[in-house]
């Protein structure tokens, strides 16, 4: 179980997040949704342990971000909005680098290599440059490195942004798939398209995290539908 716990957070003299709590559970995948600007970035730098909270915390199955930050990054797998990568290094050079940076033992590195590479659809390209690739294959790379420990918890912040149609179907298979063992907290603008995979929504406004049961009920927070008639679920 994630649980973020009455986060704010402030850039300069704007509040961006105001005691913001939810939680999520293996078996489910919460999309966090917003205007730009509106903190969703920021909200996944803090899950992520990169930027500090002016109040409130995180924890992962009772683990605190703070308390315990080695353990609770093990148990993480985080994909930023702009992953970065060795442009000269080879898909699989890179991973087992990414791997043994992260502290796995070196007699599983093998085994996570292959089964990130695998589950990502990446086995033609392993060993090929990364800065040969194409952006949707260099963000399937940044999807395996956050794959490889078999995170308890995943971050995907702005993962559908830029990709084609057949990367946006496999990464909505990769979803459902590392959902059935782990919580998945998912940002972005493709509401229509991550409601597919999708169990509840989050639409951080005005600093706030208000809850939606459906992909139109986020939208009608968002201005971007009109209101149901009176009975409507949302």
């Amino acid at each position: 179980m994630l649980e973020v716990r009455n986060i704010s957070f402030s850039w300069g003299r704007t509040r961006l997040l105001d005691d913001v709590s939810f939680a999520v559970a293996p078996g489910e995948v919460a999309v966090i949704a917003g205007a730009n600007g509106a903190g969703k970035t920021s909200l996944m730098k803090v899950m992520a342990g990169l930027c500090m909270p002016s109040g409130g915390t995180v924890a992962a199955d009772g683990v605190d971000i703070f308390a315990n930050p080695l353990r609770y990054r093990r148990m993480m797998g985080y994909l930023p909005e702009n992953a970065p990568a060795d442009p000269d290094m080879t898909v699989r050079a890179y991973l087992r680098y990414r791997a043994n940076l992260r502290g796995e033992m070196s007699k599983k590195i093998r085994h996570r290599v292959a089964e990130a590479i695998d589950l990502c659809g990446l086995d033609e390209h392993a060993g090929e440059f990364i800065g040969s690739l194409s952006f949707g294959l260099r963000k399937r790379v940044a999807l395996a490195d956050a794959l490889l420990l078999r995170p308890r918890f995943l971050l995907l912040d702005d993962l559908l942004a830029g990709l084609d149609p057949v990367t946006r179907e496999m990464f909505g298979r990769i979803l459902a798939a590392i959902s059935s063992i782990a919580a998945v907290v998912v940002s972005g603008h493709e509401i229509d398209e991550l409601a597919r995979w999708a169990t509840k929504f989050y639409v951080i406004k005005e600093g706030r995290a208000l809850g939606a049961k459906t992909a139109s009920g986020a939208k009608m927070l968002l201005g971007l539908a009109p209101p149901r008639a009176e009975g409507g679920a949302s």
